[in-house]
């Protein structure tokens, strides 16, 4: 039995959720985001609460039953407080600066990167540090993954963009000889 998709989703009486066939739609204000289910499991709604359940023992739907369960939450909770990661630049003369909708970022190349940031994604820059934050959890995460793609820390002096809480594993340089 799923220890994750037995947990009921609570959604609070801030968001609208409404339902069409296999997709469950949730409303907060103008933002409007959909779980296609594809028919993979049960829902259930009841006042505030989602349930779900699995369409049979098959191990594909035990598998569906936690993985939507889980998407489900993402949604109530990027609706209601939102997500954030923040990636740290190292380097000299590595830079970054928000112009518009467009991330321009100096890293080191021949050429400036403009990353172009989608609706509902938003970046701000504080010195070494881009703060990106949405509602939408796998979109922040693509977006996070593509910026640090640009210039992936190096293992010897940690030079690049990387997350914050991530840890740089140092390598030693060479050594003289005696």
């Amino acid at each position: 039995m799923s220890r994750i998709g037995k947990l009921p989703v609570d959604f609070g009486t801030d968001i609208k959720v409404s339902t069409s066939g296999d997709i469950i739609t949730f409303t907060k204000g103008k933002v409007t985001m959909d779980l296609d289910t594809k028919g993979n499991v049960d829902f259930n709604i009841d006042g505030n609460v989602i349930t779900f359940a699995a369409k049979s023992d098959a191990k594909e739907h035990r598998a569906f039953w936690g993985t939507y369960r889980a998407l489900a939450n993402n949604i109530v909770v990027g609706l209601t407080t939102g997500y954030t990661k923040q990636l740290e630049i190292n380097g000299v003369g590595y830079r970054a600066a928000v112009k518009g909708k467009v991330l321009n970022l100096q890293l080191g190349h021949s050429h400036d990167i403009n990353y172009d940031l989608v609706d509902g994604l938003e970046a701000t820059v504080e010195k070494n540090v881009i703060t990106l934050k949405s509602h939408d959890k796998q979109l922040l995460g693509a977006a996070a993954a593509k910026i640090r793609s640009f210039r992936p820390p190096e293992p010897y002096k940690g030079k690049g963009v990387k997350y914050m809480e991530e840890h740089i594993v140092r390598k030693a340089g060479k050594t003289a000889k005696k």
